[in-house]
């Protein structure tokens, strides 16, 4: 069987991609730093990464979507077992570690460049539903419609994002406190009238 030049890009661009993985850990690369420091860091050339990626932002762009899914699968144990609380403390929880700091950074930066160019980052920006789906999913389990589901979840997602790029800016901010008050809101909105 012989592969078309597509199919052996794409595996050449995946096997690229986990050597940025592999190099970098749960970090992202600093946007100050060059794409040559990059491939440098993953024992590649920055030709190959520019060939397959495009740019810095775009090996930020897919190491961030490759990242999150890994977390998203992590996550979908918690959502399987767990309710839409548990979910919404396990991602807070997640993405609020020490460790996750440089990544959490590197989503804001990428969200930023993908805000002025969204043809450049559509990969990137379609994956960003992943969370609040979960999310929905779990809300229906637990009893609201698709409608309010899906409400719920992308306003909790749009919330917590807010108080991520809050914990980043200003790291001393109760961040904790108000994920707690996302939580009892929720409980508010469930009440009938």
């Amino acid at each position: 069987m012989v592969l078309s030049s597509t199919e052996r890009n794409g595996d050449a661009r995946e096997r690229l991609l986990a050597r940025l993985l592999d190099a970098f850990g749960e970090a992202l690369p600093s946007p100050e730093v060059s794409l040559r420091e990059v491939a440098a860091r993953a024992g590649t050339s920055h030709a190959l990464l520019r060939y397959h990626f495009g740019s810095l932002p775009g090996v930020l762009a897919a190491m961030l979507k490759a990242q999150r899914s890994r977390d998203n699968e992590a996550l979908l144990d918690t959502a399987r077992q767990g309710t839409f609380d548990d979910l919404v403390v396990a991602i807070w929880r997640a993405y609020t570690r020490p460790e996750q700091l440089s990544r959490v950074r590197g989503f804001f930066h990428v969200i930023g460049l993908a805000a002025y160019s969204p043809e450049d980052f559509r990969e990137f920006i379609d994956s960003l539903d992943d969370l609040t789906k979960m999310l929905a999913s779990l809300a229906e389990r637990e009893g609201l419609d698709t409608e309010e589901a899906l409400t719920l979840a992308t306003v909790t997602v749009a919330a917590m994002r807010g108080l991520l790029l809050q914990e980043v800016l200003t790291p001393t901010a109760r961040s904790e406190d108000a994920v707690a008050l996302i939580l009892r809101m929720r409980k508010v909105l469930d009440m009938p009238m």
